[in-house]
């Protein structure tokens, strides 16, 4: 297991954007009534955020980090950008980011291509490049568009997803009690979740437009997401939990201590089967998919800024962050924070 830890990063903004346009599980057509109660029930999701044609995530990204910037300078180190939908195939959504926010030239850029784990896999990176003392404060943008990639016809993704961007100001303390991360990855998993055309291995051709039905309820293209529920589940329940607990183990912290576990918003099923492996209580593990969906890289920082606001705002905490899925990649980190400005802002 890749169990590290990094030393003197403290997070001290977290901003999260979303678009303006809602769309209701009751509105969905392709629900019948029991469906769409049972899709409520085990996923959690009542409404979803869908960004217009002509946003990208990038631009929900630089809404939320222009209002950091606002706030604390725009003195940045480091910009890294965790997404699975760039603005271009190339180059780096991260550079353009860069540039469209003042930043100077001295700032090195790159984007991360992750999805569900990202956020943590982000943190870890940006700790990483921070705890020598030379770099002092990072942006740390994550989320996704991926409302762009699945299909109408198709029940088992389209109803799952929302739009989102967020930005994270990490700043160099070097009184921060150290972070620890567990990550991990396991690519015989790569189908459970996939776009099969449009990329290098299936560039896009007449193929990737034709509809087909897989079961009634679930038609696609090959162009378009393909997620294989069942499988998403058992990965879940056979691996987050087991990383968690891995995790604290190693890091000799005691879990009582954790005052919020904030994991993936994947569904409220695998999480509520997540958090009872954990004998988490209720209380310490927040939600946002009820209102955003699944926000892919997005989902860990806008439960904070949607659930945890007055809580992170002052009080020393003790957090537990997790995020799973598309790769299959997965990975944890034990922090501590203390007086996080955040904010929620939709994209006009």
């Amino acid at each position: 297991m890749a169990l590290l830890r990094t030393a003197h990063t403290s997070i001290r903004a977290i901003v999260s954007c979303v678009p303006a346009q809602v769309e209701h599980t009751s509105a969905y057509a392709n629900f019948s009534k029991e469906e769409q109660d049972l899709f409520t029930k085990t996923t959690g999701i009542r409404e979803r955020r869908v960004a217009p044609a002509a946003v990208t995530c990038a631009d929900l990204c630089y809404d939320a980090a222009s209002l950091i910037l606002q706030t604390y300078g725009n003195d940045i180190d480091a910009l890294l950008f965790v997404t699975q939908s760039p603005d271009y195939y190339l180059p780096a959504s991260a550079v353009i980011l860069q540039e469209r926010l003042g930043i100077s030239k001295g700032c090195l850029a790159f984007d991360i291509n992750l999805g569900c784990s990202g956020y943590v896999y982000g943190l870890s990176v940006a700790s990483s490049l921070m705890q020598g003392g030379y770099l002092k404060k990072v942006l740390l943008l994550a989320g996704d568009k991926s409302t762009l990639s699945t299909h109408y016809k198709d029940k088992s993704a389209y109803p799952l997803f929302g739009d989102a961007g967020t930005a994270t100001l990490l700043e160099y303390d070097a009184q921060a009690e150290p972070w620890q991360f567990n990550l991990q990855s396991d690519g015989s998993g790569k189908n459970a979740i996939i776009i099969e055309h449009g990329h290098s291995r299936h560039p896009y051709d007449e193929s990737s437009e034709v509809l087909e039905e897989i079961e009634p309820g679930i038609s696609r293209t090959k162009k378009n997401l393909s997620l294989n529920g069942t499988d998403i589940f058992n990965f879940a329940l056979r691996e987050v939990a087991s990383n968690i607990n891995s995790l604290y183990e190693w890091s000799g912290l005691d879990k009582e201590r954790t005052d919020f576990a904030v994991f993936h918003q994947a569904n409220k099923l695998i999480n509520e089967s997540v958090r009872k492996k954990l004998k988490m209580p209720v209380e310490k593990v927040p939600y946002s998919i009820d209102a955003f969906g699944n926000t892919s890289s997005a989902s860990i920082p806008l439960t904070i800024c949607h659930a945890l606001k007055e809580q992170v705002k002052d009080a020393k905490l003790n957090l537990l962050l997790s995020g799973f899925g598309v790769g299959y990649s997965w990975g944890s980190v034990l922090l501590s924070s203390s007086g996080i400005y955040t904010a929620m802002i939709e994209h006009d």
